[in-house]
């Protein structure tokens, strides 16, 4: 049982679904999210996280049912990437308020994140940028001292994960043959990537395991004790 099955299964099923017409449907899962973000916390980021997740599957849906009427089928790759990326950015959103202490402070994170508090680069980049410097301060971009390293380590964690986040399977579709939650079922087969016991699959399992173990003296404090 999974959170979204739950308040699939507890309330936006109770409240009548999808069964009693198009409106009553967007209301009901945006009732549902709202109540969804007010279970993680009496705030009012919260309360606008499941908002927005409300207003989100709303939208979707509507897309949907525009698509199955104009005969829109699939898309291109162009498409699909505008998709994914316009939904990347729109969950982002969301979760910035989930984790701000308050509504100015979430609102003050976003100005930054589009760029209305200014944009800094370390001064490392200026000295390799060389001529060109001057050029991109007068675009507004200005050069702080410090940084730099923190600056590529940060973007070279990306890169190399965002692919993990892309393209391979999460763990519930690693598992899906063996129906791991409620009404889940292995559509498509993920080849050498579905879990199956075997040796190779005990090495790897074995030494994410000691990665862990060799991790437990840093501190981390888990997220839902301030809930």
């Amino acid at each position: 049982m999974t959170l979204s099955r739950f308040l699939r299964d507890y309330l936006y099923f109770p409240l009548g679904g999808n069964r009693k017409g198009s409106t009553r449907r967007y209301v009901n899962l945006f009732i549902t999210m709202l109540l969804g973000g007010l279970w993680h916390g009496a705030g009012w980021t919260f309360v606008i996280w499941g908002a927005l997740h409300g207003a989100y599957l709303g939208i979707n849906h509507a897309w949907q049912t525009a698509q199955a009427r104009l005969g829109i089928r699939g898309g291109s790759t162009w498409t699909r990437g505008l998709a994914l990326g316009t939904t990347f950015i729109a969950v982002v959103i969301g979760w910035v308020f989930f984790r701000s202490e308050d509504i100015p402070t979430a609102i003050s994170i976003l100005a930054g994140m589009a760029g209305a508090h200014g944009i800094t680069l370390p001064d490392a980049f200026s000295y390799r940028l060389g001529p060109a410097a001057p050029y991109i301060s007068r675009l507004g971009i200005t050069f702080v001292p410090g940084g730099g390293s923190l600056f590529v380590k940060t973007w070279l964690w990306i890169c190399l994960l965002l692919p993990f986040v892309l393209f391979l399977p999460n763990s519930q579709e690693l598992l899906a043959r063996f129906h791991p939650a409620l009404g889940m079922h292995a559509d498509r087969s993920r080849g050498w990537l579905e879990w199956a016991p075997g040796a190779s699959w005990a090495i790897a399992m074995g030494v994410v395991a000691a990665m862990g173990l060799l991790s437990l003296t840093r501190h981390s404090e888990f997220l839902y004790f301030q809930f």
